[in-house]
């Protein structure tokens, strides 16, 4: 008989069935996704990592799944530096497109500066703000 379990710590082997059998279904469904890590690093004078961004290409599209630049960088462009050094990458590898989401409106703008263009929007995602997905066409090389 199937059986639901809730659970607020999966095991690392729990994920990876779901994320296995997903991955699959999507294979099959739509071909591989041919997903490859990528992350733009931001070090200090002592090669300490201090920010930057991190996420993946698939299926031909760069997503940014985390950006931070530290307090000290903020207001000198350096988010649109790691976006455009993870946009190149991408399209090196081949991209057609990127997309990002936010609730923090100052990101929101620099995200805009850099290019993207909002596709849609979840009110009250925190609660008071709204969460921006964003997305931008790339140039594959």
């Amino acid at each position: 008989m199937t059986q639901l379990h809730v659970t607020g710590s999966p095991s690392e082997s729990e994920l990876a069935a779901i994320s296995e059998g997903l991955t699959a279904f999507n294979a099959n469904d739509v071909g591989p996704s041919g997903r490859q890590p990528l992350a733009v690093l931001i070090r200090d004078d002592t090669g300490k990592i201090i920010g930057g961004m991190s996420g993946y290409t698939a299926w031909g599209w760069l997503f940014t799944q985390w950006l931070f630049v530290p307090e000290t960088l903020r207001g000198q462009g350096m988010a649109g530096k790691l976006l455009e050094a993870a946009e190149a990458e991408a399209s090196a590898r081949g991209c057609l497109g990127a997309w990002i989401d936010t609730f923090n409106p100052q990101a929101l703008k620099a995200y805009q500066r850099q290019g993207y263009a909002i596709f849609g929007e979840l009110p009250d995602f925190p609660a008071g703000r709204s969460r921006f997905f964003l997305q931008k066409k790339l140039s594959p090389r």
